[in-house]
C-alpha cells in the first residue's frame, strides 16, 4: 500500500451526480491477512467523519484496521489517521494503574485508594460548600454511554449545572447556529447530498485535512464528469482552497462582513426563492435591511478580498440549483462566530436550498462524538434537546429521571466550559473533574490555565489513558480504556450512529470512563426519589436503552436504534423510529422546523450581544415551525493589530495530528511525517523581518511566545497560522513552555456559543537563528507542500 501520509486522500475513484460513490477498500496491517483471528466491528475517533472500519484482532492485541466498503459514511476508504492513529492503544507509555498525588508527587495506587481519594474528596466539598463547587469538564471522544452517565450524576445526581465538554473549543458554535435558525441542534443533510449537489461552499473548512474521507468524496466529484462549482471562503491558501472555482483569502476576524455582502449580491439579483421564504421563514425584512449595507466593495476593503470576487463567488452561489454549504473552525473559532455561522445557514435558506437532496448547511463537528456530548446533554445544554428554559421540558426529565424537577439545575444556562475554569480560578469550584482531554495545551492563554489547575484550592481529577500536561498537574490521575476496549456508540456529522464493539482488553488496571462513572455514583450513594440507584445500569447497552426511550418524540428521535439495529448496518442516521427503523436520511423534507415555543431547544439570543431571550418574549413572536432568518452587522476584532503587534495569528489542524497530539503522536507514521511545530509566514512578512525558509522565528502576542522554524508558504499577508497539536509532553524540557501555540491566544469567546476566540491574536514576529545553525527540521507529509529542511533523526523521547 503507498504511504498514505504522503498520499493522504488516495486513488481517486470520480463519478457523477446522482450516482453512488465507488467503493474503496483502504487496509492497514501490522501482520499477514491470514494471522488476523478475527475483525471486530467499529468506526474510526480521530475526527467527526465517523468512517466505518473493522478491526483485526490477533493474539489479544489490535494488528490493523480495514474501511468497510459497505458503510454509508465512508465506502471503505479511511484516512491516515484512521489507518495509522490505532497504533497508540499499543504505546509503552499508557497509563495503566492509578496515581494520586502524595508529598508533591503523583504515585502508583490501588483502585481503591484512588476512588477513596476522589469520593471522600467529593463528599467534603459537598458538604462544606454545595453542588455549585464541584464541576465536570469532559471530552468530544467518549460514547454517548458515558456522557449519559456524566450528564445524569452532574444533573440529577450532584445537582450542578456545570457540566461542559471540550466540544465547547470546536464546534459549541455549529450547535447554537443550528439552534438559532432551525430551532434545534441537528445537521440538517446527509453526505450523499455531495453526491447530487451541483454548488460547494466551503466556509472556514479546510476539509482536505480536517476530515480527508469526506474530501475524498468531494474530490471525486469534483473530478468526475459534471464537476460541481466550488468556492473556498478562508485566508489561507490550503489543499481545499486550491481546488476553488473562487477562493475567498479574506481577513481573519471578518467572516460577518464577507457573509453580508453575498447574501446582499443574492437578494439584490433576486436570487432568491421568494416563495420559500414566504411560507417557511421569519425574519426576511430584516435581514434584507441589514445586508443591504454591505455592498461587494465595503466588504472588499473590511475583509482584504476584490469585490470582483465577492461578486464572482455570489453568482456561482446563486445561479446553483443544489447548494451543499460547510462550516468549520474558521468561523466557529473566529470573531463573531455564531453570526457568521447563522449567515451561511441564511444563504441556504434565502436560495429555499433546504431538505432536498443536495440542498443542505453542514454545521460541522470537529471531534468524533461531539454530536453526542450535544444530545446526552454533557456540553451545557439538557439532554434530549430539552429546554431548560421550558418547564415542562425540565418536569419530563426530571420524570423520566424519577428525580424532583428542582434537583435539575435550570434556574440559568448551564454553566460553558470558559465560564467554569474561571471560577475555579476565584476559588468557588472547588473540585474539577476532567475526562479525555488535554486543556492544559487545548485551551486559550496557557500559562493562566496552568495557574488554575495548579492551585492548591483546586482538587483535580483527571481521567486519559497516557500522561499529558493536564495529568502532570492533577490530584487523582485515573487510567482510561480507549477506542477499541470498551462498547459504546457515537454520532458522526451527519447524524449517522455506529456501534463501536469490544475488540480487545484495556492494559493493566485501565478501566473504561463508563465503569469508572458507576463507581463513583455507587460509592457517592446517588438515588432517585425511591432510593433506588441513580445509574441503575450494569453494561452500556442498558444506559444505551434509556436515552434513546428519553429521545422519544424530540428532535433526536433515536428510539428504535438499539444495539442489535446498529450491529446489522452500516451506520443509521436519526431520527429513527418505529415509523423510520432504518432512520431519516435529511431532517425538514416537509419545511417544517421545530421552532414552536413549546418544542424548540432554546429561545435563542441576540447574535451581538449574547443577550439570553425569555420564553414569553419568545411566544409573543412564534415562528411555529418557521426558520428564524438572524441578521447581524460586523464588528471589528477586539484584538487589532497595531505597531507593537502588526499581525495576525491564526490557529488551525493539520492533516497528520489530531488535538494535542495525545494519540498522534505516539503513531509512528504520523508523528514521522510531522514531528516539530512550526511557523507559516507570507513570503512578504518573513523578507520584512529578513526571515528565510526554516529560520528558527518567535512569534509573540501580549501573553506569551512560541519558537519553531518559519515555513514560507503564506496564508495571506500580515497573517501567520501555527498548528495548535504541540505541546510539551515529548520534548526535553516540560518546563519550557514556546511550543504550544495557545501560550499567544487570549481569553475571549463568542457572546452566544461561549467558543473561545482563537483565529484573531495581534502578534509580532523576529528572527532567532538561520536554519543551519538553529532550525529545526519541518517534515509536512502533504501533496504540494514541500519539507523546510532536511530530515533528520528524531530526538530521543524523555
Amino acid at each position: 500500500m503507498a504511504d498514505r501520509t504522503t498520499d493522504v486522500w488516495g486513488a481517486r475513484t470520480p463519478y457523477g451526480a446522482g450516482d453512488r460513490w465507488p467503493p474503496r477498500g483502504d487496509r492497514y496491517l501490522t501482520v499477514p491477512d491470514d494471522e488476523v483471528e478475527r475483525w471486530v466491528p467499529s468506526a474510526c475517533v480521530l475526527c467527526s467523519n465517523g468512517c466505518g472500519l473493522d478491526i483485526a484482532v490477533a493474539g489479544g492485541r489490535m494488528v490493523g484496521v480495514r474501511g468497510r466498503e459497505g458503510d454509508r459514511v465512508n465506502h471503505g476508504r479511511l484516512g491516515p489517521k484512521g489507518l495509522y492513529g490505532w497504533q497508540a492503544n499499543h504505546s509503552g507509555d499508557r497509563l495503566t494503574r492509578p496515581l494520586v498525588r502524595a508529598d508533591g508527587a503523583l504515585r502508583p495506587a490501588d483502585w481503591e485508594t484512588a476512588m477513596r481519594a476522589v469520593t471522600d474528596r467529593s463528599k467534603a466539598v459537598l458538604a462544606a460548600h454545595g453542588p455549585l463547587a464541584m464541576a465536570f469538564y469532559t471530552s468530544g471522544q467518549l460514547f454517548a454511554e458515558e456522557y449519559y452517565a456524566q450528564a445524569l450524576i452532574a444533573r440529577a445526581g450532584i445537582g450542578t449545572p456545570h457540566l461542559d465538554g471540550n466540544t465547547r473549543l470546536c464546534t459549541a458554535t455549529a450547535e447554537w447556529a443550528l439552534i438559532e435558525s432551525f430551532g434545534s441542534d441537528g445537521a440538517p443533510g446527509s453526505y450523499t447530498d455531495i453526491d447530487v449537489c451541483d454548488t460547494l461552499l466551503l466556509v472556514g473548512h479546510n476539509v482536505a485535512e480536517t476530515q480527508t474521507v469526506l474530501w475524498s468524496r468531494m474530490l471525486d466529484r469534483l473530478h468526475g464528469p459534471d464537476r460541481p462549482r466550488l468556492v473556498v471562503v478562508d485566508p489561507r491558501a490550503t489543499p481545499t482552497a486550491r481546488e476553488a472555482d473562487v477562493h475567498l483569502a479574506l481577513r481573519p476576524g471578518t467572516n460577518v462582513a464577507l457573509l453580508n455582502a453575498l447574501l446582499h449580491e443574492l437578494i439584490d439579483h433576486d436570487r432568491i426563492d421568494r416563495a420559500f421564504l414566504d411560507a417557511h421563514t421569519v425574519g426576511f425584512p430584516d435581514l434584507a435591511e441589514v445586508t443591504a449595507q454591505y455592498p461587494a466593495e465595503k466588504a472588499a476593503d473590511i475583509c482584504g478580498v476584490p469585490a470582483d470576487d465577492i461578486r464572482a463567488a455570489a453568482r456561482i452561489i446563486g445561479t446553483g440549483q443544489r447548494l451543499v454549504s460547510t462550516v468549520l473552525q474558521g468561523v466557529y473559532q473566529s470573531h463573531q462566530a455564531t453570526a457568521a455561522a447563522v449567515q451561511v445557514n441564511n444563504i441556504n435558506l434565502v436560495r429555499g436550498m433546504i431538505g432536498r437532496p443536495g440542498c443542505t448547511v453542514f454545521q460541522m463537528n470537529g471531534q468524533p462524538t461531539a454530536e453526542n456530548t450535544r444530545e446526552t446533554g454533557a456540553d451545557g445544554t439538557l439532554p434530549a434537546y430539552f429546554n431548560w428554559q421550558n418547564d415542562a421540558h425540565v418536569q419530563q426529565l426530571a420524570d423520566a429521571w424519577n428525580v424532583d424537577a428542582l434537583q435539575i439545575p435550570h434556574w440559568s444556562p448551564p454553566t460553558h466550559a470558559m465560564e467554569i475554569f474561571r471560577h475555579c480560578e476565584n476559588g468557588s469550584i472547588r473540585f474539577l473533574w476532567i475526562t479525555g482531554t488535554n486543556p492544559a495545551v487545548s485551551l486559550p492563554e496557557l500559562h493562566r490555565i496552568r495557574a488554575i489547575y495548579g492551585s492548591d484550592r483546586l482538587f483535580l481529577v483527571v481521567s486519559d489513558a497516557f500522561p499529558t500536561e493536564t495529568t502532570a498537574l492533577a490530584d487523582v490521575v485515573l487510567p482510561a480504556a480507549m477506542w477499541g476496549e470498551k462498547t459504546g456508540c457515537f454520532t458522526n456529522a451527519d447524524r449517522t450512529v455506529h456501534l463501536s464493539e469490544r475488540a480487545v482488553d484495556p492494559p493493566g488496571e485501565a478501566r473504561s470512563d463508563f465503569d469508572v462513572l458507576l463507581d463513583y455514583a455507587r460509592r457517592m450513594d446517588l438515588t432517585d426519589r425511591d432510593g433506588r440507584p441513580l445509574l441503575p445500569w450494569s453494561r452500556p447497552e442498558e444506559a444505551w436503552h434509556d436515552f434513546i426511550a428519553l429521545t422519544k418524540g424530540r428532535p433526536c428521535d433515536q428510539s428504535a436504534l438499539t444495539y442489535d439495529a446498529l450491529r446489522n448496518a452500516g451506520g443509521i442516521q436519526w431520527p429513527c423510529t418505529d415509523r423510520a427503523p432504518d432512520g431519516t436520511e435529511r431532517l425538514y423534507t416537509d419545511h417544517l422546523f421545530p421552532t414552536a415555543a413549546d418544542r424548540c431547544e432554546d429561545y435563542g439570543h441576540d447574535l451581538t450581544t449574547g443577550a439570553q431571550k425569555d420564553a414569553d418574549t419568545y411566544r409573543a413572536h412564534d415562528p411555529d415551525g418557521r426558520a428564524v432568518l438572524k441578521a447581524a452587522h460586523y464588528l471589528p476584532p477586539h484584538e487589532p493589530v497595531d505597531e507593537r503587534y502588526p499581525l495576525q495569528l491564526t490557529t488551525g489542524r493539520t492533516v497528520h495530528h489530531w488535538h494535542t497530539r495525545t494519540k498522534t503522536a505516539r503513531s509512528p507514521q504520523l508523528q514521522d511525517a510531522a514531528p516539530e511545530m512550526w511557523i507559516e509566514l507570507h513570503p512578504e512578512d518573513a523578507a520584512h523581518a529578513g526571515i528565510a525558509e526554516g529560520d528558527l522565528v518567535r512569534v509573540a502576542s501580549r501573553r506569551g511566545d512560541l519558537v519553531a522554524p518559519a515555513l514560507l508558504r503564506g496564508p495571506r499577508p500580515g497573517v501567520v497560522f501555527a498548528p495548535f497539536h504541540y505541546g510539551y509532553f515529548d520534548q526535553a524540557d516540560p518546563d519550557r513552555h514556546n511550543r504550544a501555540a495557545n501560550e499567544l491566544t487570549r481569553t475571549e469567546w463568542d457572546p452566544v456559543s461561549k467558543q473561545p476566540v482563537y483565529k484573531v491574536t495581534a502578534v509580532r514576529i523576529v528572527k532567532v537563528a538561520d536554519a543551519a545553525v538553529g532550525g529545526r527540521p519541518v517534515v509536512i507529509s502533504e501533496p504540494g507542500l514541500s519539507a523546510v529542511a532536511p530530515p533528520q533523526p528524531p530526538k530521543e523521547r524523555p
